[in-house]
């Protein structure tokens, strides 16, 4: 699991930005066996996705609904329930729930300090916590293969969770990559520009790239042609604690491109675009040491022969914007931040280049992995096992055919205000509540972009008095009674009113 990865990004999903930074050894995974075409997320940030993965179950059930909480560690999830039954298990690299796994069933364990650092970062272990010199991204592959390899029982089946820190912000790729796509001219999204009109939330936000993104620590931009000096660095220690070496390194290779814009002098459009293809660069250069690592771990199972019985999975804890309504983060439930990337082997059992149109969310994780190692699905469980979907390719006639999405964090970083919603094969609609209280409504098939909220347009009317009855029983399918009723406009002012007032002020201080 990566943090923070587009499908755009991931080649296999076949968009044109992936076309040229392609990902060749997460495509395997889909070549071998199945990519989800329709994969979402029930919460687009970090934790509440990671104790979803584990649970199986929302937010509002698990109890982690936004980042900086702490998530219960004695609670059920599913590598625990592996281990009781015979099973080895590990974790290595962002656990990012609680301080550490202490107590959440792994026989072993090595994780990131909260977010992580890209370069030498604490690793927590069960024996206390040290700086590592090394690259993020090579260190969680290196201590997984190492356990893969010399630490784990050959005799008994395993289940390991490499998860990265990787492309999370503030996207610094290994050395090696620093210039790979430096030049590489990515396409900029249409709606790049756009204006938020009729959408109050998407308006509220602080996720632009061209106004939000810090241009010391996000872009990596430098004060002035010839120097090295960042400009505005928020948080210094991710390149305070390079070594020298590594420093110089960075430096040198950014230099030229760096001296370039400094002497162009740009402005406005300009300078916003040449910061798209700055991100841009930056944000794929990331990625290409996850694919590195995938592969790595992908030819370790084909050389030991344990690729014919091992399943093999790769996801992201959510999406991520890449330009699209001109944002980098994620949070909100417009597509390109509610799908994550899902690709899945297994040899024998998932037929190679299996394309699962069916809707699929990341409370399936956990009850298809107890399906597989054969264990009873417990009735926590909020999602479906994905054996369900995968074995002829098509979906049982009782299969979902919506889902259901909960965002909280309010105040919070980027100031997406909380919402909720549903989405069809088709349409999607969105309750924003707090201090703004708005309904949003889409058709995707006419508005893939989500351009134009059709919430007041007379001819939707019934389709969307249609959605409001599926969000009713969504919420009631699924325990939800967080937020506002769907029929209840009133109280939803008045909390709105109340948050504001207990939270004034806060907001503007990220």
């Amino acid at each position: 699991m990566s943090d923070d990865h587009a499908y755009q990004a991931v080649s296999a999903y076949g968009s044109e930005i992936s076309r040229l930074a392609p990902t060749p050894n997460i495509d395997r995974i889909a070549r071998n066996g199945a990519i989800f075409l329709n994969s979402y997320v029930t919460n687009s940030l970090c934790g509440p996705s990671r104790a979803t993965m584990l649970t199986g179950q929302f937010s509002h059930m698990h109890g982690f609904t936004k980042n900086g909480q702490r998530f219960d560690n004695s609670m059920w999830n599913w590598p625990r329930a592996l281990g009781q039954q015979g099973y080895e298990t590990a974790l290595f690299g962002k656990w990012h729930l609680n301080y550490s796994p202490e107590g959440a069933g792994f026989g072993a364990w090595k994780v990131l300090d909260d977010q992580g650092k890209y370069y030498n970062p604490d690793i927590i272990t069960p024996e206390g916590r040290g700086v590592v010199e090394g690259y993020a991204t090579d260190l969680v592959t290196d201590y997984s293969l190492e356990w893969l390899e010399e630490e784990r029982d050959p005799d008994k089946p395993f289940a390991i969770l490499i998860h990265h820190k990787a492309p999370h912000r503030n996207f610094m790729p290994a050395i090696r990559h620093l210039q790979k796509y430096l030049g590489t001219e990515f396409p900029v999204p249409t709606n790049y520009f756009d204006h938020y009109d009729g959408r109050p939330a998407a308006a509220a936000q602080e996720m632009n790239i061209y106004e939000d993104m810090y241009e010391g620590h996000d872009l990596h931009m430098t004060e002035e042609v010839g120097s090295s000096e960042l400009r505005f660095d928020r948080w210094p220690d991710d390149f305070a604690r390079m070594t020298p070496e590594q420093r110089a390194a960075w430096d040198a290779r950014l230099q030229a491109n760096n001296d370039a814009v400094n002497k162009a002098d740009l402005h406005g459009r300009d300078l916003a675009l040449w910061k798209y293809q700055r991100y841009m660069n930056q944000y794929l250069a990331t990625v290409s040491a996850v694919d590195e690592s995938v592969g790595r771990v992908l030819d370790w199972l084909e050389r030991t022969g344990l690729d014919e019985n091992t399943i093999v999975v790769y996801t992201s804890d959510q999406g991520f914007y890449l330009g699209e309504h001109g944002w980098f983060d994620k949070r909100f439930m417009y597509e390109e931040s509610l799908r994550t990337p899902l690709v899945m082997q297994y040899p024998g059992h998932i037929a190679p280049g299996t394309r699962v149109e069916a809707p699929v969310q990341n409370v399936d994780y956990a009850p298809t992995f107890l399906d597989f190692a054969g264990l009873p699905i417990r009735d926590t469980i909020q999602g479906r096992s994905l054996r369900e979907v995968v074995d002829d390719g098509g979906a049982p006639a009782d299969w979902r055919e919506d889902i259901y999405y909960h965002y909280y964090e309010y105040p919070g970083f980027h100031s997406v205000r909380a919402h909720y919603g549903v989405r069809t094969d088709r349409y999607k609609l969105m309750r924003f509540y707090g201090d703004i209280n708005a309904w949003e409504f889409y058709d995707l098939a006419t508005d893939p972009t989500e351009m134009h909220n059709r919430i007041d347009d007379p001819s939707a009317q019934d389709v969307i008095a249609e959605l409001k009855g599926k969000l009713v029983e969504l919420r009631a399918q699924y325990k939800d009674s967080d937020g506002p009723a769907v029929d209840d406009p009133l109280s939803a002012v008045a909390k709105g009113k109340r948050d504001a007032q207990a939270a004034a002020g806060l907001h503007h201080h990220h």
